[in-house]
């Protein structure tokens, strides 16, 4: 069985970033996938794709698939970097932009 480890990024749907700081271990399904011929629906015989495990702490995943025997892969995220902007660099006489409107 393996599993990943990441930390989510958040969703567009939210501005804050409080459910991106947990580290999610989410396994790997190595079950056939198989087509349902009347809805269409895509099922497995594995049911473990289906768990996701958060932890507080990538070290916290780490340890725990390391105690259950679990061949995990880390993808570590880049973090954001915030430009500092105001307003009142709009109108800065040694701009960068050419002035548009």
């Amino acid at each position: 069985m393996q599993a990943y480890i990441y930390r989510p990024r958040k969703s567009a749907m939210q501005s804050g970033r409080a459910a991106a700081k947990n580290w999610v271990l989410e396994f790997v399904g190595d079950g056939e996938r198989s087509s349902d011929p009347l809805m269409g629906w895509t099922s497995s015989s594995d049911t473990s794709s289906q768990v996701k495990l958060t932890f507080d702490s990538k070290s916290h995943a780490e340890s725990y698939a390391n105690r259950n025997g679990i061949r995990y892969r880390v993808i570590e995220s880049k973090d954001r970097t915030r430009r500092v902007k105001s307003y009142s660099e709009n109108f800065s006489p040694d701009r960068k932009q050419a002035w548009t409107h």
